[in-house]
């Protein structure tokens, strides 16, 4: 059994991420196998030319991330993450999923990708969270 009881419990825990939550990003789905998070995009997460910042595309991201993690081991910490951004968002939310690779003894390897609502691949982010 996972770390959270429920979908609720894990949301609840997670408004301590304040950068992430004061920034509309909420857990929607937490299993065993799998995180789904998700944002409406406002005008203040655009950058100087009007796109979506690459920070707010992460943080999205990391949420998710971290969600699975600590489902799977309390507490867990990023080790390793990289992010490959392939388009630029067209619609008018973000939804990351996060998937788990592989969970060993001291280490999990975790898949996100970020689409929009109009399903457009918006990046793909790979993250390796330390068991403490």
């Amino acid at each position: 059994m996972g770390t959270f009881k429920s979908s609720e419990e894990a949301r609840e825990y997670f408004k301590g991420d304040r950068f992430a939550t004061e920034n509309g990003m909420q857990v929607d789905e937490l299993t065993e196998e799998y995180s789904v998070c998700s944002m409406t995009l406002t005008d203040r997460h655009k950058n100087a030319n009007g796109g979506i910042m690459g920070g707010v595309i992460f943080t999205l991201a990391d949420l998710a991330f971290a969600s699975l993690t600590n489902q799977i081991h309390m507490p867990s910490v990023a080790q390793q993450v990289s992010i490959n951004y392939l388009s630029a968002p067209k619609g008018e939310r973000l939804i990351a999923k996060a998937v788990i690779k592989k969970s060993g003894r001291s280490s999990t390897i975790i898949n996100v990708d970020v689409t929009d609502d109009t399903g457009r691949d918006v990046a793909q982010f790979i993250g390796t969270g330390f068991k403490l």
